[in-house]
C-alpha cells in the first residue's frame, strides 16, 4: 500500500466516524428531549426529578466506600491453585526473637539456596544478611537469623538439613553482628591501621572462636624459631598460615569450623595491611601527679624504648627482677625486644619529669585469659604507680573484648598481690608449679558464647581463642 493510498483511507474512515458521532448525538437530544416534556407535562415529574437524584447520589456514595475500601488490596495472582495459609504465631511468639549466626554447606546447583530459604520461612526464621563462600565441592553459606525465641537449635537444624544443608554450624548472635561485611572489614582494617596491638584481636573478631599463634624470628627461651611461610600464605581446612609481619610466622587454628578461601583472602589482607604500615602505637600521653607532688608521664611504648627499659633493668635490685621474671634473668634484651614489641601486646611505660622510665607494664595477648605484667624501679616502689599501671592495663583489656586478665607471681609478692586487690574485682587465686596465678574478669567483659552443635556433631577440645 502507498502513502496516498493510505491517507485516502484514512480521509475515508475519518468522515464516517464523524457522521457516526453526529447521529448519536442527534439521538441522544431527541431522546432527552422527550424524557424531560414527559416528566415537564406529566402529574409525577417533580418526583421522578428528585428519586433520580437520590439515585445518583447514593451510587456516588456507594462507589466511594468501594474504592477506599479496596485501594490497599493487593493485585489478585494467578497461580492455578490456591496456595495453603500459613500458621500464623501467637502474638507473645512473635515478639520474642533470638538472633543465630549459622553456616551451612548446600551444593553448587540451582535451587539449592531457594529451597534452604523457603525451609527457613516455614520456621518463621527471618534472614537478616547472607555472605556465600564457594568452594570445590559446594557453596558454604553463612546467615544472620532472627528466629522465634521458642524454636530450638536441634529444630533449626533438623530444618536446614532436610533443605539439603549439611554440615551446620550454630551460634548465639548479638546486636553487633547485624554490621553487613564491607563494613566490618573496613572497622577491622581501621582498628589494625592504627595500632600494631590490634591485628590478633581483629583476626579473632573476624573469624570467631580460634587459636592464633604468633612466633617471632628469634628463637626465645628455648623455643623452636618460627616456620618459613611462603609470601602468599598456606590455607589448609582447619589451619591457615601466613608471614608474621616482624618476619617470624602467624598461625590460625579452628578445629570446630574449617576456613574458606573467602576468609583466607580476608585474613592475608589485613596481615599484609599491618607488614605494610610497620610497628606503631597510639602517640596519647597522660601526665599524673603523685601523692608526694611528683608528675609523671603514662604512655605506650615499644622497641624504640629498648634502651631506657635495659637501663631500668639496670637500676632494678636482684630481688625485683626475680619476682617479675620468676627468676634469675638471662640475655634480657632478648626477651625485652620481645615484650615491648606492640605485635604481641600491649606496653605502658611511666617517665619521670626528667624523662628517665622507671616502671614498665605489660598486657600480653594469651588468648581469652590476658596476661598482665609490671616492674617498677626500686626507688619508684609503694608509689601508688603499680596500681595505676595495673588499672589501665586491665582497662584496656576490657577494651580489646579479653575476657580475663591474669598474673603469674609469688606469693612473697605483696605489691603485685595488693595491686590486683586493688581492683575491686572478683579474683581467682590458684597455685601452679610454686608460682601464685591470680585471674580477675575485668568490667564489661564480654560473655563468651559457646557455639550450639547439631545432635550428631562431637565436641572438639581446646577449641578457645589464643593470641601469644
Amino acid at each position: 500500500m502507498t502513502d496516498a493510498t493510505s491517507a485516502k483511507s484514512s480521509r475515508r474512515h475519518h468522515w464516517r466516524r464523524d457522521l457516526v458521532e453526529l447521529a448519536a448525538l442527534f439521538t441522544a437530544v431527541s431522546v432527552a428531549d422527550a424524557i424531560a416534556n414527559a416528566i415537564a407535562h406529566g402529574p409525577s415529574g417533580p418526583v421522578l426529578l428528585c428519586c433520580s437524584a437520590v439515585v445518583l447520589i447514593a451510587t456516588a456514595a456507594f462507589h466511594t466506600w468501594w474504592s477506599r475500601r479496596h485501594e490497599h488490596a493487593p493485585p489478585p495472582t494467578d497461580t492455578g491453585a490456591a496456595a495453603p495459609a500459613a500458621p500464623v504465631a501467637p502474638a507473645e511468639e512473635r515478639k520474642e526473637t533470638a538472633l543465630w549466626r549459622m553456616r551451612t554447606t548446600v551444593r553448587d546447583e540451582p535451587g539449592s539456596l531457594a529451597a534452604l530459604c523457603t525451609a527457613l520461612a516455614g520456621q518463621r526464621v527471618d534472614i537478616l544478611s547472607l555472605q556465600t563462600h564457594p568452594l570445590s565441592d559446594g557453596t558454604v553459606d553463612e546467615f544472620l537469623l532472627r528466629a522465634p525465641a521458642a524454636l530450638s537449635a536441634t529444630g533449626l537444624t533438623r530444618a536446614v538439613a532436610s533443605a539439603g544443608g549439611s554440615r551446620t554450624w550454630l551460634e548465639r548472635a548479638d546486636a553487633h553482628d547485624l554490621v553487613d561485611a564491607p563494613t566490618r572489614m573496613l572497622g577491622l582494617a581501621t582498628r589494625t591501621a592504627l595500632d600494631s596491638a590490634e591485628l590478633p584481636l581483629a583476626l579473632r573478631q573476624l573469624l570467631g572462636r580460634c587459636t592464633i599463634r604468633s612466633v617471632p624470628a628469634k628463637a626465645l627461651n628455648g623455643q623452636p624459631p618460627a616456620e618459613r611461610v611462603p609470601d602468599e600464605g598456606i590455607l589448609e581446612e582447619h589451619t591457615m598460615k601466613f608471614r608474621g609481619p616482624s618476619g617470624g610466622s602467624v598461625t590460625i587454628e579452628r578445629p570446630h569450623l574449617p576456613f574458606t578461601p573467602t576468609e583466607f583472602a580476608r585474613v592475608r589482607a589485613l596481615v599484609e595491611l599491618d607488614a605494610r604500615l610497620g610497628q606503631r602505637v597510639p602517640p596519647r600521653r597522660d601526665v599524673l601527679t603523685l601523692p608526694e607532688g611528683n608528675a609523671i608521664t603514662v604512655r605506650r611504648t615499644d622497641t624504640s624504648d629498648l634502651a631506657a627499659a635495659l637501663e631500668m633493668h639496670g637500676r632494678c635490685s636482684a630481688g625485683t627482677l626475680a619476682k617479675r621474671y620468676h627468676g634469675p634473668v638471662a640475655d634480657a634484651e632478648r626477651y625485652l625486644d620481645h615484650l615491648l614489641s606492640p605485635r604481641f601486646g600491649r606496653t605502658l611505660a611511666v617517665e619521670t619529669a626528667s624523662g628517665r622510665l622507671v616502671a614498665l607494664g605489660h598486657l600480653l595477648w594469651d588468648g581469652e585469659e590476658t596476661e598482665v605484667a609490671l616492674l617498677v624501679e626500686d626507688a619508684w616502689q609503694w608509689r601508688g604507680i603499680g596500681s595505676e599501671l595495673l588499672r589501665r592495663l586491665v582497662g584496656m583489656a576490657a577494651e580489646a573484648g579479653c575476657a580475663s586478665v591474669y598474673a603469674i607471681t609469688q606469693a612473697s609478692n605483696t605489691g603485685m598481690v595488693a595491686a590486683m586487690r586493688g581492683l575491686g574485682l572478683p579474683l581467682d587465686y590458684q597455685i601452679e608449679e610454686g608460682t601464685l596465678v591470680i585471674s580477675a574478669r575485668p568490667e564489661g567483659a564480654p560473655v563468651r558464647r559457646e557455639p550450639v552443635r547439631p545432635e550428631a556433631a562431637r565436641s572438639v577440645p581446646g577449641a578457645g581463642p589464643q593470641a601469644t
